[in-house]
């Protein structure tokens, strides 16, 4: 199997994003969605990012805001690739050109057939798709990604083996996953990447370093 990237997401701190770095992680994942508990300032961020050695990818991530925002907090951090976790539309995706955009995709009763279908003629201006659970329906408004949650990955992989995602870019997958069920998730679905934030935590928001190099660890030993 092909070396599984893999992202850590809502980091707050430098330290945190060292402990990231060293334990493996290829991308570093910082939050600006005011409604998430991992929200970090447009300071703490760029601190963040001029500390990342050249082989650690920044991603900033964001949910349904406007564009002029997204290209003023790259521009401040000096971030060249963001996330997209909301409902954002392919036309959303070409006019953040020249920005790298990983979009995040959620699929109602799994359907991931359905969930990709939007994006097929789009994929060149992709960097990279996340699947990722659904939201709970008592979610904060805005607040989309890092709830714990897992789907059912066999769903995902029926869909990828029936060419879902043929012609995408790298396929990440994210929800709810940890140490202990990462390398079954990999077995399933065959990702190009792997996503976790709240899977690495002590406690809401607080990313804990033994955990992740856990995580990091999981998957390295899986490859």
């Amino acid at each position: 199997m092909a070396r599984i990237r893999i992202k850590i997401c809502g980091i707050r701190d430098v330290e945190t994003a060292r402990a990231a770095v060293d334990a493996g992680a290829d991308l570093i994942g910082m939050v600006f969605v005011e409604a998430s508990p991992r929200l970090v300032s447009v300071e703490t961020a760029r601190r963040i990012v001029q500390s990342l050695p050249a082989h650690v990818e920044p991603v900033a991530l964001f949910v349904d805001h406007p564009v002029d925002m997204i290209r003023a907090t790259c521009d401040a951090i000096g971030v060249k690739t963001v996330q997209l976790h909301g409902r954002e539309s392919p036309a959303v995706v070409a006019q953040l050109c020249p920005l790298r955009v990983m979009k995040a995709l959620s699929a109602e009763s799994d359907d991931w057939v359905s969930a990709a279908k939007p994006w097929n003629g789009v994929v060149s201006e992709l960097a990279a798709v996340l699947c990722d659970a659904a939201p709970p329906p008592d979610a904060a408004k805005g607040f989309r990604g890092g709830h714990g949650q897992a789907f059912d990955w066999n769903a995902l992989a029926a869909a990828k083996k029936a060419g879902a995602f043929a012609g995408f870019p790298p396929l990440f997958m994210a929800g709810g996953l940890h140490a202990d069920n990462v390398a079954g998730a990999i077995e399933a679905v065959r990702p190009d990447g792997v996503d976790v934030s709240s899977g690495v935590e002590a406690s809401r928001g607080v990313k804990d370093p033994a955990m992740i190099r856990a995580f990091c660890a999981a998957v390295r030993n899986r490859e």
